[in-house]
């Protein structure tokens, strides 16, 4: 979300609150052994998959919006707040302190 709390996407405004809602669904459905319709289990690897494939389809969508570095450091803060054993409070916490490093390399 490039620091902004909230970023357009395929035509669509989402902000901090949904991801805070997916990761947190995304989390108990791999701590209470969730399955899919199609009976795979929910397990970290399937939603690293997912997430890739995701990725995938915005790049292929808005190529020019973002870097690599951008798309690999919130995928890193995704499956870090979402994929943990223990249950982060706010993905917002790391996600701020991933800002102000980047920030402070920015200004060396």
């Amino acid at each position: 979300m490039r620091g902004h709390g909230s970023v357009k996407l395929f035509g669509l405004m989402e902000g901090v609150a949904t991801v805070e809602i997916v990761r947190s669904q995304i989390w108990q459905w791999l701590h209470h052994g969730t399955r899919l319709a199609d009976g795979r289990a929910i397990t970290r690897e399937l939603v690293h998959t997912l997430v890739m494939e995701e990725i995938a389809k915005y790049r292929a969508e808005m190529p020019q919006t973002t870097t690599e570095e951008g798309i690999a450091q919130a995928v890193a803060l995704f499956e870090e707040v979402s994929l943990s054993e223990d249950f982060p409070d706010f993905l917002t916490l790391p996600g701020y302190e991933r800002l102000d490093l980047a920030r402070s390399y920015a200004h060396d």
